[in-house]
């Protein structure tokens, strides 16, 4: 896992998703840190395939779509105030697990914007890989927006990190889409741009 993330593990407790070859997808933090931080966020991805997948989606503009719907349809938001109240459940759990016990420095807080936001989504997609479908509607919408670079039933760990050498002794990662086409041969989505004064006056058609 230190070599999918680029930088050694800290304070992992669980792997609550894997890919169908056994190689982890997301990680479970504990909710208080070695050093006595409070952690809110619970499960982030290790998998270099689909952290780069969804950084596409939110360089495409989908986390302002799902804010947008979020404060239209009633239903969706109550959805998603529920995969919040899911989420601090399930922390609470792996924090009894891990022998950590109660964290009240983060009661009532989540991660990636919820109940109210969408702040990440690598958040949400961690959280829906971890707990399963019909948990995050968000999170699950995004796991189904990443089908073109990455599936559940198929195995993309061939070439996605340096299986070379010893694992990291220091932070190497680095964020983004950067290298996604290489290792699973699709293109990029197109980053969406609010349209300015010259597109509004007809330029360019």
């Amino acid at each position: 896992m230190s070599r999918q993330l680029g930088r050694p593990v800290r304070d992992v407790v669980e792997i609550p998703a894997r890919c169908v070859c056994g190689n982890p997808l997301v990680a479970a933090t504990s909710p208080r840190l070695g050093n006595g931080t409070p952690f809110p966020t619970t499960f982030y991805l290790t998998h270099p395939v689909i952290t780069s997948a969804v950084s596409r989606l939110e360089a495409a503009g989908l986390m302002n779509e799902m804010n947008e719907r979020l404060g239209a349809d009633a239903d969706l938001a109550a959805g998603y105030r529920g995969a919040h109240e899911a989420y601090l459940a399930t922390r609470a759990g792996i924090g009894a697990r891990a022998g950590i016990g109660a964290v009240p420095e983060i009661d009532g807080i989540s991660a990636g914007g919820m109940p109210a936001r969408v702040k990440c989504l690598h958040v949400l997609v961690g959280h829906s890989l971890a707990a399963g479908p019909g948990v995050n509607p968000l999170g699950d919408e995004a796991v189904a927006a990443i089908a073109e670079w990455w599936t559940a039933d198929r195995c993309y760990c061939d070439g996605a990190w340096d299986t070379g050498g010893e694992a990291p002794s220091r932070d190497l990662s680095r964020h983004g889409p950067q290298g996604l086409p290489a290792i699973v041969g699709r293109p990029a989505p197109v980053r969406k741009t609010s349209a300015g004064p010259a597109d509004s006056s007809g330029a360019g058609q």
